[in-house]
């Protein structure tokens, strides 16, 4: 009977721990408390939460800021070296930048190695990802973050996270864990 009550108790915790970090890290609207849409279809985005501004280094120890890219649509990806899910979505996100990068769309793989450029850098100089048959580099801009820039987007809750923000600055759509190529495309699409 202990057991049983011990294993309940346990199962409740994790629900309510669960429940309380999906809240935690969820993008919200700042007019009516109410929890943002999954995407802002046709390009409107009022009532969406701006993205947050913040400048980290590029893998040449730039100084790039997000605001550098407004106008355009930008997707945030952060990510890890040693994260399998982040590596299956880099040849889509690699073919999403081809695809869009002529239409004002843009790509920020933010690297939340441990190590930091000292991990990431040879991976992206070394690695080669299948992308319509070609072994392609992941040519898209990869900065090197760290909690803080993770803390700026409401934290993560696993990797990969991704946010898509509208040329207006707004966070339109937060992904945790691999996106969908298809819906992120029509997300995408939508912007333009």
């Amino acid at each position: 009977m202990k057991r049983t009550l011990l294993i309940v108790a346990t199962v409740a915790v994790l629900i309510g721990a669960t429940i309380f970090a999906d809240r935690a890290t969820r993008v919200k609207a700042k007019t009516d408390g109410t929890t943002m849409k999954s995407d802002a279809g046709g390009g409107d985005t009022k009532g969406f939460e701006p993205a947050p501004e913040m400048t980290l280094k590029d893998l040449n120890g730039n100084d790039v800021s997000l605001s550098d890219f407004k106008g355009k649509v930008v997707l945030v990806n952060f990510w890890a070296t040693w994260c399998e899910p982040c590596r299956t979505e880099i040849p889509w996100l690699i073919d999403l930048q081809h695809k869009y990068a002529d239409k004002g769309f843009v790509i920020l793989g933010i690297a939340l190695d441990d190590e930091g450029k000292k991990a990431v850098a040879p991976f992206v100089a070394k690695e080669r990802f299948d992308v319509d048959g070609k072994q392609q580099p992941m040519d898209y801009k990869i900065l090197i973050g760290d909690d803080a820039a993770a803390e700026k987007f409401g934290g993560l809750f696993g990797y990969p996270t991704s946010i898509l923000i509208s040329k207006d600055g707004k966070q339109i759509k937060r992904i945790t864990g691999i996106i969908s190529p298809d819906e992120m495309t029509k997300t995408i699409e939508s912007q333009l």
